[in-house]
């Protein structure tokens, strides 16, 4: 829906809202996809701020991806699944007319199953591995403390009611 679609959709709305429509059956005689919060919202904006309410402020930047964008890009990432964020944003913009942000598209993919894994694997190999090797490096620390008795040292020292607590300590 262009700007001015959207412009006239919402007065359209907000009309039936004035002549005592219920908002859900207002938004959805009108086309608007809304919530009842923003439609009341809408409705006290228009009261206090008439024409100017209209006027979407959000510049061009969509909420959320409609259905329409939505099954583009579902199609063109199962067809090429390995296809990257900045390309889908500059083919949107060029066939669809639709801006969208690479972060934006990114947390869309990746809602919908449809992120780039095989790229992302290639970036960072080792993935859970590293995780597991930096988890079990702090297991051989503590392991290695526990051995040599400076675990138990550590403890004493702690619990004790000495003004100094690691003066036991002798390392």
């Amino acid at each position: 829906m262009e700007q001015a679609q959207r412009r006239a959709a919402k007065e359209q709305m907000l009309e039936l809202m004035q002549a005592g429509v219920s908002w859900r059956e207002a938004a959805a005689t009108a086309g608007v996809q809304t919530s009842r919060a923003t439609a009341y919202r809408w409705k006290q904006e228009a009261r206090i701020r008439g024409e100017a309410a209209l006027q979407d402020g959000r510049h061009g930047h969509p909420a959320k991806v409609l259905p329409p964008v939505l099954n583009w890009l579902e199609l063109r990432c199962q067809a090429t699944s390995l296809v990257a964020s900045s390309q889908l944003q500059k083919e949107l913009q060029e066939q669809r007319g639709v801006q969208i942000s690479i972060s934006h598209l990114n947390a869309v993919r990746a809602t919908h199953g449809w992120s780039n894994v095989t790229k992302q694997a290639k970036k960072n190999p080792a993935g859970e591995e590293a995780k597991v090797q930096e988890g079990a490096g702090g297991l051989l620390l503590l392991a290695a403390a526990q051995e040599t008795g400076l675990l138990s040292k550590l403890e004493t020292a702690i619990t004790s009611s000495g003004s100094e607590p690691f003066a036991e300590l002798h390392i």
